[in-house]
């Protein structure tokens, strides 16, 4: 899959128009799958989609300034959806449902004050303070939904307009509680921003849901996103995904979560406990590549793979290098450095486990700077398409140069391939593509190396690789020799 924006793409409204241009050429790399960014009217036209305002608002209508939203408007958002449909590629939508933010107007009710770093430690009696937790959305009525938000609706808020106070807030009254089903991070993780979403009051669970089985037949998704479920009651998570999929009936509905932590154990009780009916995004993975990046040949590539999504539950594991989340300037910043970019990219596009997600940024650019990346990636998404299929062979026995070997099969002539990293010196390895390829001379795909090897009688090659870089080695016949800077 393609994340299809980063935190930086211009505020003009023009991304829908883009990925609508862009389609064919996604389709031609083999991306299968895209994720689009929060496409609800957030607090204003420049809001990235996070601080989600109104639900129902896909830039439809005239509210908060602006009828389009940062990415565009509903009917340029169809019209990019259709065409991606038409180029046989997937459609999943980063679904915001943690919060609401900018408010309408502002309400009194009784809440108590808590230790950020402890939720379930008040630092002060209970008290009235004014909130913003009323939305009305006037600009949008009633179509599509007749609820409207009050304090009742909501378990937290940071801000008492009366006394101008930021302050996590915990809302008191009948049935009101941080939500279970949580991470257990700073005491109960319930609360993350602005006005936090009551997911035990009944009234909202419905109205959530029913916005889940809308906007999934409105867009015509293939899927969703789901954003900072860690802070979300995870019994709602199983009923939403449970009523959009009985909704859709035999037709999938597909489902990953952002759980953004590095621990493995979270990851996996959460995935338990949802029956592995919803993907996460492998965090630690992540986290790996960017102690990698950072300790370079003092990092054991062995160890890689350890403590992962992908090495524990492949088949609901989403590898990625970076995302939006990552990258410089956001609240999670761990950016993996670009020497060992293209190293992530070849580990997480031709290994056989995973569901691999190229990152926008990382492939378009961030911030209008174009990527330095992208020729390498396309190489790898080509190889990828053309060469990465049978079984794998690891080659782990070196700290700093490790490999592997994908074998090809008999449904795609020439397949196979052979791909080392390296994060100290110049290296090599000799790896096994099999008895089959004798007398076969293999190319380097990606233009780091000129010179060709011959696979020997037993199906053994020396394979090199340059220091701090990726080599994928390929038969000559389905590769371009990188001369031509392709």
């Amino acid at each position: 899959m393609m994340q299809y924006f980063e935190w930086n793409v211009p505020a003009d409204g023009t991304l829908w128009t883009k990925l609508k241009e862009d389609a064919a050429h996604l389709a031609e790399i083999g991306i299968t799958a895209v994720w689009i960014p929060p496409a609800t009217k957030g607090q204003n036209d420049k809001d990235v989609g996070y601080g989600i305002y109104d639900l129902y608002d896909l830039g439809e209508f005239d509210q908060k300034g602006t009828v389009r939203t940062k990415y565009g408007t509903k009917q340029q958002l169809k019209e990019a959806i259709d065409e991606l449909h038409k180029n046989g590629i997937q459609v999943y939508l980063d679904a915001v449902m943690n919060h609401k933010a900018a408010a309408d107007y502002t309400e009194k009710f009784m809440a108590q004050e808590v230790d950020p770093n402890n939720r379930e430690k008040p630092v002060s009696a209970p008290y009235e303070i004014e909130g913003w937790t009323g939305f009305n959305f006037p600009g949008r009525g009633e179509k599509y939904s007749a609820f409207k938000w009050h304090w009742n609706h909501f378990s937290g808020t940071d801000y008492n307009q009366a006394n101008q106070k930021k302050a996590i807030y915990r809302i008191v009254g009948e049935n009101k509680a941080w939500s279970t089903g949580v991470d257990s991070e700073n005491g109960n993780y319930d609360y993350l921003m602005f006005a936090d979403i009551d997911f035990d009051n009944p009234d909202v669970i419905k109205e959530m849901t029913d916005w889940g089985i809308w906007v999934t037949e409105e867009l015509g998704l293939d899927g969703m996103r789901l954003d900072a479920i860690k802070h979300i009651n995870d019994d709602f998570i199983k009923g939403f995904l449970g009523a959009i999929r009985a909704a859709k009936g035999k037709e999938p509905f597909y489902a990953v979560g952002e759980y953004w932590k590095g621990d493995i154990e979270s990851l996996d009780a959460y995935l338990a406990d949802q029956k592995y009916n919803v993907d996460l995004f492998d965090v630690p993975l992540h986290y790996n590549m960017y102690q990698a990046c950072q300790d370079g040949h003092a990092f054991d590539m062995r160890k890689l793979l350890d403590n992962t999504l992908v090495a524990r539950h492949p088949e609901v594991a989403v590898t990625f290098v970076d995302n939006h989340d990552s990258q410089w300037g956001s609240s999670l910043q761990s950016q993996v450095k670009d020497w060992f970019k293209p190293l992530g990219y070849g580990v997480i596009l031709l290994n056989v486990k995973g569901y691999p997600c190229v990152f926008y940024g990382d492939y378009y650019g961030m911030g209008g700077k174009p990527s330095p990346h992208r020729t390498v990636i396309d190489r790898l998404l080509e190889v990828r398409k053309n060469n990465a299929y049978g079984e794998q062979v690891n080659y782990t026995d070196h700290p700093e140069v490790i490999g592997f070997v994908r074998m090809g099969d008999e449904q795609h002539e020439g397949s196979g391939l052979a791909m080392l990293i390296s994060v100290g010196d110049d290296g090599y390895k000799d790896m096994n593509v099999g008895a089959n390829r004798k007398g076969e001379v293999w190319h380097e795909a990606t233009g780091n190396i000129t010179d060709t090897v011959t696979i020997g009688d037993d199906g053994t090659a020396r394979f090199t690789v340059h220091g701090g870089k990726l080599a994928v080695w390929v038969p000559a016949p389905n590769i371009d020799d990188g001369s031509t800077g392709k």
